[in-house]
Protein backbone atom coordinates (compact mmCIF):
# COMPACT_ATOMS: atom_id res chain seq x y z
CA UNK A 1 0.00 0.00 0.00
CA UNK A 2 1.14 3.51 -0.81
CA UNK A 3 1.70 6.28 1.62
CA UNK A 4 -1.08 8.39 0.23
CA UNK A 5 -3.49 5.18 -0.17
CA UNK A 6 -2.41 4.41 3.92
CA UNK A 7 -2.59 8.31 4.57
CA UNK A 8 -6.14 7.97 2.69
CA UNK A 9 -7.36 4.99 4.57
CA UNK A 10 -6.17 6.65 7.88
CA UNK A 11 -8.24 9.65 7.16
CA UNK A 12 -11.97 7.78 6.34
CA UNK A 13 -11.45 5.24 9.42
CA UNK A 14 -10.32 8.19 11.97
CA UNK A 15 -12.94 10.25 10.52
CA UNK A 16 -15.63 7.42 11.41
CA UNK A 17 -14.18 6.92 14.64
CA UNK A 18 -14.86 10.60 15.71
CA UNK A 19 -17.95 10.73 13.63
CA UNK A 20 -19.60 7.89 16.34
CA UNK A 21 -18.67 9.65 19.91
CA UNK A 22 -19.84 13.04 17.98
CA UNK A 23 -23.51 11.42 16.63
CA UNK A 24 -23.75 10.33 20.04
CA UNK A 25 -23.09 13.74 22.31
CA UNK A 26 -24.85 15.47 19.80
CA UNK A 27 -28.34 13.53 20.58
CA UNK A 28 -27.74 13.82 24.60
CA UNK A 29 -27.02 17.59 24.36
CA UNK A 30 -30.41 17.41 22.54
CA UNK A 31 -31.86 15.46 25.34
CA UNK A 32 -30.55 17.57 28.30
CA UNK A 33 -31.78 20.39 26.32
CA UNK A 34 -35.88 19.58 27.31
CA UNK A 35 -36.90 20.95 29.86
CA UNK A 36 -39.24 17.69 31.29
CA UNK A 37 -36.13 15.90 32.05
CA UNK A 38 -35.87 13.96 35.27
CA UNK A 39 -33.18 14.29 37.51
CA UNK A 40 -31.60 10.87 37.40
CA UNK A 41 -32.44 11.31 33.19
CA UNK A 42 -30.22 14.52 33.12
CA UNK A 43 -27.02 12.17 35.65
CA UNK A 44 -26.96 9.69 33.03
CA UNK A 45 -27.38 11.70 29.85
CA UNK A 46 -24.34 13.99 31.67
CA UNK A 47 -22.51 10.55 32.26
CA UNK A 48 -22.67 8.97 28.55
CA UNK A 49 -21.67 12.44 26.99
CA UNK A 50 -18.61 12.92 29.26
CA UNK A 51 -17.82 9.21 28.14
CA UNK A 52 -17.67 9.99 24.91
CA UNK A 53 -15.98 13.24 25.16
CA UNK A 54 -13.17 11.10 26.99
CA UNK A 55 -12.95 9.03 24.01
CA UNK A 56 -12.66 12.13 21.28
CA UNK A 57 -9.67 13.20 23.73
CA UNK A 58 -7.54 10.08 23.89
CA UNK A 59 -8.23 9.75 20.14
CA UNK A 60 -7.10 13.30 19.57
CA UNK A 61 -3.89 13.00 21.58
CA UNK A 62 -3.20 9.66 19.38
CA UNK A 63 -3.50 10.98 16.73
CA UNK A 64 -1.23 14.17 17.27
CA UNK A 65 1.09 11.23 18.70
CA UNK A 66 1.36 9.63 15.22
CA UNK A 67 1.58 13.14 13.27
CA UNK A 68 4.52 13.63 15.27
CA UNK A 69 5.94 10.31 14.77
CA UNK A 70 5.68 10.07 11.44
CA UNK A 71 6.90 13.59 10.52
CA UNK A 72 9.82 12.56 12.62
CA UNK A 73 9.03 15.88 15.12
CA UNK A 74 9.26 13.89 18.50
CA UNK A 75 12.12 14.36 20.44
CA UNK A 76 13.68 11.35 22.47
CA UNK A 77 16.21 11.49 25.50
CA UNK A 78 17.98 8.83 25.56
CA UNK A 79 19.43 7.70 29.03
CA UNK A 80 20.10 5.30 31.41
CA UNK A 81 16.59 4.17 32.82
CA UNK A 82 15.63 1.38 35.01
CA UNK A 83 12.64 -0.53 33.47
CA UNK A 84 11.95 -1.99 36.96
CA UNK A 85 10.72 1.45 38.07
CA UNK A 86 8.83 2.41 35.29
CA UNK A 87 6.94 -1.08 34.58
CA UNK A 88 6.13 -1.09 38.33
CA UNK A 89 5.18 3.05 38.23
CA UNK A 90 2.77 1.87 35.40
CA UNK A 91 1.39 -0.67 37.07
CA UNK A 92 0.86 1.54 40.65
CA UNK A 93 -1.00 3.82 38.20
CA UNK A 94 -3.21 1.36 36.71
CA UNK A 95 -4.49 -0.26 39.90
CA UNK A 96 -7.79 1.07 40.38
CA UNK A 97 -8.55 0.85 36.58
CA UNK A 98 -7.40 -3.30 36.53
CA UNK A 99 -9.54 -3.55 39.68
CA UNK A 100 -12.51 -1.32 38.04
CA UNK A 101 -12.23 -3.49 35.09
CA UNK A 102 -12.31 -7.04 37.27
CA UNK A 103 -9.00 -8.20 36.09
CA UNK A 104 -6.06 -9.56 38.40
CA UNK A 105 -2.37 -8.36 37.75
CA UNK A 106 -0.05 -11.04 38.13
CA UNK A 107 3.63 -9.67 38.49
CA UNK A 108 6.82 -11.65 37.72
CA UNK A 109 9.86 -9.02 38.50
CA UNK A 110 13.51 -9.59 39.05
CA UNK A 111 15.17 -8.54 42.00
CA UNK A 112 18.00 -7.09 40.65
CA UNK A 113 17.49 -3.47 38.81
CA UNK A 114 17.26 -4.01 34.86
CA UNK A 115 18.53 -1.04 32.93
CA UNK A 116 18.29 0.03 29.24
CA UNK A 117 18.89 3.65 27.33
CA UNK A 118 15.84 4.89 27.25
CA UNK A 119 13.32 7.84 27.29
CA UNK A 120 11.10 7.78 30.64
CA UNK A 121 8.29 9.26 29.67
CA UNK A 122 7.82 7.38 26.20
CA UNK A 123 8.63 4.13 28.31
CA UNK A 124 5.94 4.67 30.28
CA UNK A 125 3.71 5.89 27.26
CA UNK A 126 4.75 2.41 26.04
CA UNK A 127 3.24 0.35 28.81
CA UNK A 128 0.43 2.24 29.74
CA UNK A 129 -0.79 2.09 26.29
CA UNK A 130 -0.34 -1.70 26.73
CA UNK A 131 -2.61 -1.83 29.80
CA UNK A 132 -5.13 0.79 28.90
CA UNK A 133 -5.56 -1.64 26.24
CA UNK A 134 -6.13 -5.13 28.60
CA UNK A 135 -8.22 -2.71 30.75
CA UNK A 136 -10.37 -2.33 27.40
CA UNK A 137 -10.28 -5.81 25.81
CA UNK A 138 -9.21 -8.28 28.33
CA UNK A 139 -12.12 -10.99 29.38
CA UNK A 140 -13.17 -10.08 33.11
CA UNK A 141 -11.81 -12.27 35.81
CA UNK A 142 -9.17 -12.93 34.01
CA UNK A 143 -5.30 -12.62 34.92
CA UNK A 144 -2.77 -9.91 33.25
CA UNK A 145 0.55 -11.27 33.17
CA UNK A 146 3.20 -8.38 33.27
CA UNK A 147 6.63 -9.59 33.71
CA UNK A 148 10.23 -8.21 33.32
CA UNK A 149 13.14 -10.46 32.73
CA UNK A 150 17.21 -9.96 31.44
CA UNK A 151 18.65 -12.79 29.29
CA UNK A 152 21.77 -12.58 26.90
CA UNK A 153 21.75 -8.99 27.17
CA UNK A 154 18.12 -8.17 26.52
CA UNK A 155 15.61 -6.67 28.59
CA UNK A 156 12.13 -8.02 27.59
CA UNK A 157 8.87 -6.78 29.08
CA UNK A 158 6.07 -9.05 28.61
CA UNK A 159 2.33 -8.24 28.90
CA UNK A 160 -0.18 -10.85 28.08
CA UNK A 161 -4.10 -11.25 28.87
CA UNK A 162 -7.07 -13.42 27.67
CA UNK A 163 -8.91 -11.49 25.14
CA UNK A 164 -12.88 -11.39 25.39
CA UNK A 165 -13.08 -13.29 22.05
CA UNK A 166 -11.13 -14.77 20.05
CA UNK A 167 -9.19 -12.40 18.27
CA UNK A 168 -8.97 -13.97 14.23
CA UNK A 169 -6.29 -11.89 12.98
CA UNK A 170 -2.57 -12.39 12.85
CA UNK A 171 -0.39 -10.36 15.42
CA UNK A 172 1.26 -8.03 12.85
CA UNK A 173 -1.95 -6.98 11.30
CA UNK A 174 -2.72 -5.19 14.86
CA UNK A 175 0.00 -3.09 13.76
CA UNK A 176 -1.82 -1.34 10.93
CA UNK A 177 -3.42 1.43 11.44
CA UNK A 178 -4.78 1.40 8.15
CA UNK A 179 -6.88 -2.19 8.29
CA UNK A 180 -10.64 -2.63 7.70
CA UNK A 181 -12.96 -4.45 9.09
CA UNK A 182 -13.98 -5.76 12.64
CA UNK A 183 -11.88 -8.85 12.82
CA UNK A 184 -8.90 -6.52 12.66
CA UNK A 185 -10.05 -3.08 14.20
CA UNK A 186 -8.77 -4.69 17.57
CA UNK A 187 -8.50 -1.47 18.92
CA UNK A 188 -10.25 2.23 19.26
CA UNK A 189 -8.82 4.48 16.93
CA UNK A 190 -7.70 1.97 14.17
CA UNK A 191 -5.01 0.15 16.40
CA UNK A 192 -2.98 3.26 17.07
CA UNK A 193 -2.03 3.41 21.06
CA UNK A 194 -0.29 -0.20 19.92
CA UNK A 195 0.87 0.96 16.26
CA UNK A 196 2.13 4.12 18.65
CA UNK A 197 3.63 1.83 21.24
CA UNK A 198 5.50 -0.79 18.62
CA UNK A 199 6.85 3.12 16.92
CA UNK A 200 8.29 4.59 20.13
CA UNK A 201 10.09 1.30 21.06
CA UNK A 202 11.45 1.24 17.92
CA UNK A 203 12.52 4.98 18.10
CA UNK A 204 14.34 3.66 21.48
CA UNK A 205 16.50 0.78 19.72
CA UNK A 206 13.97 -1.42 20.69
CA UNK A 207 11.83 -4.13 19.34
CA UNK A 208 8.06 -4.75 19.60
CA UNK A 209 6.53 -8.31 18.79
CA UNK A 210 2.85 -9.32 19.45
CA UNK A 211 1.81 -13.06 19.37
CA UNK A 212 -1.79 -14.00 18.79
CA UNK A 213 -3.17 -17.62 19.65
CA UNK A 214 -6.97 -17.54 20.18
CA UNK A 215 -7.84 -15.33 22.66
CA UNK A 216 -4.47 -15.21 24.16
CA UNK A 217 -2.69 -11.79 23.42
CA UNK A 218 1.00 -11.59 24.37
CA UNK A 219 2.91 -8.40 23.71
CA UNK A 220 6.75 -8.58 23.96
CA UNK A 221 8.75 -5.24 24.33
CA UNK A 222 12.36 -5.67 24.26
CA UNK A 223 15.95 -3.65 24.49
CA UNK A 224 19.45 -4.13 24.68
CA UNK A 225 20.16 -4.14 28.79
CA UNK A 226 23.68 -2.16 29.72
Amino acid sequence: MSAHSRDTELITNVSHDIKTPLTSIKSYVDFLQRDNLSEKERKEYLEIVAKHTDKLAVLAKNLIEVSQITSGNIEVNREKTSLNIIVEQTIEEFALKLEQSELIPRIRMPENEVYIMGDGEWLWRIFSNLLNNACKYAAVGTDVEISLEENNGKAAVRIANISKSALRVEGDELFERFVRGDSSRHTEGNGLGLSIAKSLAELQGGSFDVTVDGDLFKVTVSFSAI
